[in-house]
Protein backbone atom coordinates (compact mmCIF):
# COMPACT_ATOMS: atom_id res chain seq x y z
CA UNK A 1 0.00 0.00 0.00
CA UNK A 2 1.20 3.54 -0.97
CA UNK A 3 2.35 5.34 1.93
CA UNK A 4 0.83 8.88 2.77
CA UNK A 5 2.24 12.45 3.24
CA UNK A 6 2.10 12.73 6.64
CA UNK A 7 2.59 16.74 6.81
CA UNK A 8 -0.66 18.14 7.30
CA UNK A 9 -1.27 21.96 7.82
CA UNK A 10 -3.15 23.82 10.19
CA UNK A 11 -6.36 23.69 8.29
CA UNK A 12 -5.79 19.93 7.76
CA UNK A 13 -5.32 19.64 11.38
CA UNK A 14 -8.37 21.85 12.70
CA UNK A 15 -10.82 19.86 10.03
CA UNK A 16 -10.07 16.69 11.01
CA UNK A 17 -10.23 17.94 14.96
CA UNK A 18 -13.59 15.51 15.44
CA UNK A 19 -11.29 12.72 14.76
CA UNK A 20 -8.56 13.32 16.63
CA UNK A 21 -8.76 9.89 18.92
CA UNK A 22 -8.30 7.99 15.77
CA UNK A 23 -4.58 6.72 15.31
CA UNK A 24 -1.85 9.06 13.65
CA UNK A 25 -2.01 6.95 10.52
CA UNK A 26 -5.86 7.17 10.08
CA UNK A 27 -5.47 10.72 11.14
CA UNK A 28 -3.13 11.36 8.21
CA UNK A 29 -5.42 9.13 5.75
CA UNK A 30 -8.65 12.11 6.96
CA UNK A 31 -6.16 15.05 6.34
CA UNK A 32 -5.25 13.51 2.75
CA UNK A 33 -8.48 13.16 2.03
CA UNK A 34 -9.48 16.42 3.08
CA UNK A 35 -6.85 17.97 0.48
CA UNK A 36 -8.57 15.97 -2.20
CA UNK A 37 -12.06 16.71 -1.45
CA UNK A 38 -10.98 20.48 -1.92
CA UNK A 39 -8.11 20.37 -4.49
CA UNK A 40 -9.65 18.06 -6.86
CA UNK A 41 -13.50 17.97 -6.05
CA UNK A 42 -13.49 21.76 -5.23
CA UNK A 43 -16.09 20.86 -2.69
CA UNK A 44 -17.22 23.87 -0.38
CA UNK A 45 -16.03 24.41 3.13
CA UNK A 46 -19.55 23.09 4.62
CA UNK A 47 -19.42 19.78 2.30
CA UNK A 48 -16.28 18.73 3.00
CA UNK A 49 -16.99 19.04 6.42
CA UNK A 50 -19.79 16.63 6.58
CA UNK A 51 -17.60 14.42 4.52
CA UNK A 52 -15.24 14.42 6.58
CA UNK A 53 -18.01 14.26 9.88
CA UNK A 54 -19.16 11.03 7.94
CA UNK A 55 -15.41 9.39 7.54
CA UNK A 56 -14.44 10.15 10.66
CA UNK A 57 -17.41 7.76 11.91
CA UNK A 58 -16.44 5.18 9.53
CA UNK A 59 -13.00 5.64 10.83
CA UNK A 60 -13.88 5.29 14.73
CA UNK A 61 -16.01 1.77 13.74
CA UNK A 62 -12.82 0.32 12.33
CA UNK A 63 -10.68 1.10 15.25
CA UNK A 64 -13.28 0.21 17.72
CA UNK A 65 -13.88 -3.49 15.73
CA UNK A 66 -9.68 -3.87 15.30
CA UNK A 67 -8.11 -1.95 17.70
CA UNK A 68 -6.00 1.15 17.94
CA UNK A 69 -3.20 -0.73 14.93
CA UNK A 70 -6.72 -0.94 12.73
CA UNK A 71 -5.54 0.17 9.07
CA UNK A 72 -7.61 0.42 6.19
CA UNK A 73 -6.85 -2.88 5.17
CA UNK A 74 -9.49 -3.84 7.97
CA UNK A 75 -11.83 -1.79 6.18
CA UNK A 76 -14.34 -3.95 4.24
CA UNK A 77 -17.65 -4.59 3.39
CA UNK A 78 -19.15 -6.57 6.68
CA UNK A 79 -17.74 -3.60 8.60
CA UNK A 80 -19.14 -0.77 6.33
CA UNK A 81 -22.76 -2.76 6.56
CA UNK A 82 -22.34 -2.97 11.16
CA UNK A 83 -21.84 1.24 10.43
CA UNK A 84 -24.61 2.00 8.83
CA UNK A 85 -26.77 -0.96 10.95
CA UNK A 86 -25.31 0.79 13.70
CA UNK A 87 -26.63 4.01 12.39
CA UNK A 88 -30.05 2.66 12.03
CA UNK A 89 -30.62 1.28 15.51
CA UNK A 90 -29.76 4.63 16.52
CA UNK A 91 -32.57 5.84 14.60
CA UNK A 92 -30.93 7.80 11.46
CA UNK A 93 -33.67 8.57 9.13
CA UNK A 94 -33.28 7.13 5.45
CA UNK A 95 -32.41 10.35 4.08
CA UNK A 96 -28.86 10.57 6.56
CA UNK A 97 -28.15 6.54 5.77
CA UNK A 98 -28.42 7.51 2.12
CA UNK A 99 -25.83 10.65 2.63
CA UNK A 100 -23.46 8.20 4.64
CA UNK A 101 -23.84 5.19 2.56
CA UNK A 102 -22.63 7.93 -0.33
CA UNK A 103 -19.55 9.37 1.67
CA UNK A 104 -18.36 5.95 2.41
CA UNK A 105 -18.69 4.80 -1.26
CA UNK A 106 -16.46 8.15 -2.24
CA UNK A 107 -13.98 7.68 0.16
CA UNK A 108 -13.04 3.80 -0.29
CA UNK A 109 -12.89 4.61 -4.36
CA UNK A 110 -10.58 7.22 -3.26
CA UNK A 111 -8.27 5.30 -1.04
CA UNK A 112 -8.39 2.07 -3.79
CA UNK A 113 -7.53 4.67 -5.67
CA UNK A 114 -4.86 6.43 -3.86
CA UNK A 115 -3.56 2.75 -3.24
CA UNK A 116 -4.80 2.72 0.22
CA UNK A 117 -6.94 -0.31 0.00
CA UNK A 118 -6.39 -4.00 -2.01
CA UNK A 119 -10.40 -3.97 -3.18
CA UNK A 120 -13.25 -1.22 -3.12
CA UNK A 121 -15.93 -2.62 -1.11
CA UNK A 122 -18.13 0.41 -1.37
CA UNK A 123 -19.65 -0.52 -5.02
CA UNK A 124 -21.29 -3.48 -3.12
CA UNK A 125 -22.63 -1.36 -0.37
CA UNK A 126 -26.92 -0.81 -0.53
CA UNK A 127 -27.99 2.11 1.21
CA UNK A 128 -31.29 2.82 1.79
CA UNK A 129 -32.46 5.60 -0.81
CA UNK A 130 -33.46 8.85 0.15
CA UNK A 131 -37.14 9.97 0.36
CA UNK A 132 -37.12 12.96 -2.24
CA UNK A 133 -39.80 15.64 -0.05
CA UNK A 134 -41.73 18.74 -1.73
CA UNK A 135 -40.09 21.41 -0.37
CA UNK A 136 -42.42 24.32 1.19
CA UNK A 137 -42.78 27.43 -1.09
CA UNK A 138 -44.60 30.58 -0.97
CA UNK A 139 -47.54 31.70 -3.26
CA UNK A 140 -47.19 34.50 -5.66
CA UNK A 141 -48.99 36.81 -3.46
CA UNK A 142 -47.56 35.65 -0.23
CA UNK A 143 -43.95 36.34 -1.91
CA UNK A 144 -45.27 39.62 -2.97
CA UNK A 145 -46.26 39.89 0.91
CA UNK A 146 -42.95 39.38 1.68
CA UNK A 147 -41.51 41.68 -0.75
CA UNK A 148 -44.07 44.74 0.42
CA UNK A 149 -43.29 43.82 3.88
CA UNK A 150 -39.51 44.42 4.11
CA UNK A 151 -39.71 47.14 1.64
CA UNK A 152 -42.24 48.87 4.39
CA UNK A 153 -39.49 48.14 6.55
CA UNK A 154 -36.96 49.91 4.73
CA UNK A 155 -39.18 53.24 4.42
CA UNK A 156 -36.75 54.78 7.24
CA UNK A 157 -33.99 54.50 5.48
CA UNK A 158 -32.06 52.45 8.45
CA UNK A 159 -29.14 50.95 6.85
CA UNK A 160 -29.90 47.33 8.26
CA UNK A 161 -33.86 47.53 6.72
CA UNK A 162 -32.18 48.63 3.75
CA UNK A 163 -29.81 45.37 3.56
CA UNK A 164 -32.58 42.98 4.82
CA UNK A 165 -34.72 44.34 1.59
CA UNK A 166 -31.97 44.11 -0.63
CA UNK A 167 -31.07 40.24 0.30
CA UNK A 168 -34.89 39.04 0.52
CA UNK A 169 -35.39 40.63 -3.15
CA UNK A 170 -32.33 39.11 -4.54
CA UNK A 171 -32.92 35.81 -3.41
CA UNK A 172 -36.40 35.88 -4.56
CA UNK A 173 -35.80 37.19 -7.60
CA UNK A 174 -32.59 35.47 -8.47
CA UNK A 175 -32.59 31.74 -6.41
CA UNK A 176 -28.98 31.92 -6.22
CA UNK A 177 -27.99 29.82 -2.63
CA UNK A 178 -27.70 32.19 0.53
CA UNK A 179 -23.80 31.03 0.29
CA UNK A 180 -23.85 32.92 -3.27
CA UNK A 181 -25.26 35.66 -2.06
CA UNK A 182 -23.04 36.07 1.26
CA UNK A 183 -20.14 35.70 -0.74
CA UNK A 184 -20.74 38.11 -3.73
CA UNK A 185 -18.69 41.03 -4.39
CA UNK A 186 -19.04 44.65 -5.26
CA UNK A 187 -17.44 43.97 -8.47
CA UNK A 188 -19.65 40.98 -9.47
CA UNK A 189 -22.73 43.38 -9.83
CA UNK A 190 -23.41 44.21 -13.83
CA UNK A 191 -25.89 46.98 -12.94
CA UNK A 192 -26.31 47.95 -16.53
CA UNK A 193 -27.59 44.51 -18.02
CA UNK A 194 -28.49 43.54 -14.14
CA UNK A 195 -26.75 40.48 -13.27
CA UNK A 196 -25.12 38.98 -10.64
CA UNK A 197 -21.58 36.99 -10.99
CA UNK A 198 -21.85 34.29 -8.37
CA UNK A 199 -19.83 31.63 -7.58
CA UNK A 200 -21.70 28.42 -6.86
CA UNK A 201 -20.89 24.57 -6.20
CA UNK A 202 -17.87 23.12 -7.53
CA UNK A 203 -15.87 26.67 -8.08
CA UNK A 204 -18.60 27.26 -10.75
CA UNK A 205 -19.23 31.17 -11.62
CA UNK A 206 -22.65 31.96 -13.68
CA UNK A 207 -24.50 35.15 -14.44
CA UNK A 208 -27.97 35.43 -12.84
CA UNK A 209 -30.11 38.06 -13.95
CA UNK A 210 -32.36 40.09 -11.40
CA UNK A 211 -35.41 42.11 -12.41
CA UNK A 212 -36.34 46.29 -11.12
CA UNK A 213 -38.48 45.08 -7.90
CA UNK A 214 -34.55 43.84 -7.13
CA UNK A 215 -32.59 46.53 -8.79
CA UNK A 216 -34.18 48.79 -7.11
CA UNK A 217 -33.66 47.32 -3.38
CA UNK A 218 -30.07 46.78 -4.70
CA UNK A 219 -29.86 50.38 -5.55
CA UNK A 220 -30.90 51.64 -2.26
CA UNK A 221 -28.92 49.19 0.02
CA UNK A 222 -25.50 50.47 -1.88
CA UNK A 223 -26.34 54.04 -1.99
CA UNK A 224 -27.57 54.58 0.98
CA UNK A 225 -27.04 51.63 3.28
CA UNK A 226 -23.50 49.94 2.70
CA UNK A 227 -21.33 53.29 3.27
CA UNK A 228 -22.94 53.65 6.58
CA UNK A 229 -21.81 49.90 8.05
CA UNK A 230 -18.47 49.66 5.60
CA UNK A 231 -15.30 50.01 7.46
CA UNK A 232 -12.06 51.72 5.67
CA UNK A 233 -10.56 47.76 6.00
CA UNK A 234 -13.41 45.87 5.18
CA UNK A 235 -14.10 43.26 2.68
CA UNK A 236 -15.67 43.78 -0.44
CA UNK A 237 -18.63 41.91 -0.17
CA UNK A 238 -21.86 43.31 -1.34
CA UNK A 239 -23.88 42.57 2.07
CA UNK A 240 -22.16 43.58 5.10
CA UNK A 241 -23.25 42.60 8.81
CA UNK A 242 -23.82 45.64 11.26
CA UNK A 243 -20.66 45.34 12.33
CA UNK A 244 -18.80 45.89 8.85
CA UNK A 245 -17.86 42.43 8.01
CA UNK A 246 -19.25 40.06 4.91
CA UNK A 247 -22.70 39.15 6.21
CA UNK A 248 -23.11 35.61 7.55
CA UNK A 249 -25.80 33.10 5.98
CA UNK A 250 -26.93 32.40 9.51
CA UNK A 251 -27.92 35.97 9.93
CA UNK A 252 -29.28 36.19 6.06
CA UNK A 253 -31.65 33.14 7.33
CA UNK A 254 -32.77 34.66 10.13
CA UNK A 255 -33.41 37.61 7.67
CA UNK A 256 -35.41 35.73 5.54
CA UNK A 257 -37.47 34.00 8.54
CA UNK A 258 -38.22 37.05 10.19
CA UNK A 259 -39.29 38.76 6.86
CA UNK A 260 -41.67 36.06 5.89
CA UNK A 261 -43.14 35.64 9.30
CA UNK A 262 -44.78 39.10 8.81
CA UNK A 263 -47.03 37.20 6.22
CA UNK A 264 -50.13 35.94 7.77
CA UNK A 265 -50.29 32.01 6.40
CA UNK A 266 -47.45 31.79 4.52
CA UNK A 267 -44.96 28.69 5.66
CA UNK A 268 -41.89 29.39 7.59
CA UNK A 269 -39.15 29.09 5.39
CA UNK A 270 -35.33 30.46 4.48
CA UNK A 271 -33.63 31.07 2.02
CA UNK A 272 -33.38 27.68 0.51
CA UNK A 273 -37.33 28.23 0.56
CA UNK A 274 -36.89 31.46 -1.35
CA UNK A 275 -34.73 29.55 -3.47
CA UNK A 276 -37.29 26.60 -4.26
CA UNK A 277 -40.09 29.48 -4.25
CA UNK A 278 -38.10 31.25 -7.31
CA UNK A 279 -38.13 28.32 -9.17
CA UNK A 280 -41.25 26.89 -8.51
CA UNK A 281 -42.86 30.32 -9.91
CA UNK A 282 -39.98 29.93 -12.94
CA UNK A 283 -41.55 27.49 -13.81
CA UNK A 284 -45.48 28.22 -13.43
CA UNK A 285 -44.88 30.88 -15.56
CA UNK A 286 -43.49 29.22 -18.69
CA UNK A 287 -39.76 28.79 -18.11
CA UNK A 288 -38.15 25.56 -19.42
CA UNK A 289 -36.27 23.38 -17.51
CA UNK A 290 -33.00 23.81 -18.87
CA UNK A 291 -33.53 27.45 -18.76
CA UNK A 292 -34.19 27.24 -14.70
CA UNK A 293 -31.09 24.75 -14.45
CA UNK A 294 -29.38 26.91 -15.53
CA UNK A 295 -30.33 30.06 -13.55
CA UNK A 296 -30.30 27.60 -10.11
CA UNK A 297 -26.73 26.04 -10.99
CA UNK A 298 -28.05 22.30 -10.67
CA UNK A 299 -24.98 20.24 -12.35
CA UNK A 300 -27.85 17.43 -13.13
CA UNK A 301 -31.03 18.40 -14.75
CA UNK A 302 -32.67 15.25 -11.78
CA UNK A 303 -32.44 18.19 -9.51
CA UNK A 304 -34.59 20.71 -11.08
CA UNK A 305 -36.97 18.54 -12.15
CA UNK A 306 -38.30 17.90 -8.17
CA UNK A 307 -39.74 21.42 -8.82
CA UNK A 308 -41.91 20.02 -11.51
CA UNK A 309 -43.41 17.69 -8.83
CA UNK A 310 -43.91 20.88 -7.02
CA UNK A 311 -45.47 22.32 -9.79
CA UNK A 312 -47.96 19.42 -10.72
CA UNK A 313 -48.72 18.76 -6.89
CA UNK A 314 -50.07 22.60 -6.50
CA UNK A 315 -52.20 22.40 -10.17
CA UNK A 316 -53.77 18.93 -8.56
CA UNK A 317 -54.65 20.91 -5.37
CA UNK A 318 -55.91 24.18 -7.40
CA UNK A 319 -57.88 21.63 -9.97
CA UNK A 320 -59.41 19.80 -6.74
CA UNK A 321 -60.39 22.87 -4.95
CA UNK A 322 -61.73 24.89 -8.26
CA UNK A 323 -63.06 22.39 -10.63
CA UNK A 324 -67.34 21.59 -10.14
CA UNK A 325 -66.43 17.57 -11.38
CA UNK A 326 -63.35 17.50 -9.57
Amino acid sequence: MAVLDSRAGPDDRRTVSPSADHPAALTTVLAAYRRYLVAERGHSVHTVRAYLGDIGSLLGRLVADHGPDATLADLDLPLLRRWLAAQLADGASRTSLARRGAAARTFTAWATRAGLMDRDPGPRLVSPRSHRTLPAVLRPDQAAAAMDAAALGAEQADPVALRDRAVVELLYATGVRVSELCGLDVDGIDHDRQLLRVLGKGGKERAVPYGVPAGRALAGWLEHGRPRLARQDGPPAVFLGARGGRLDPRAARRIVHETVAAVPGAADIGPHGLRHTAATHLLEGGADLRSVQELLGHATLATTQLYTHVTVDRLKAIHDRTHPRA
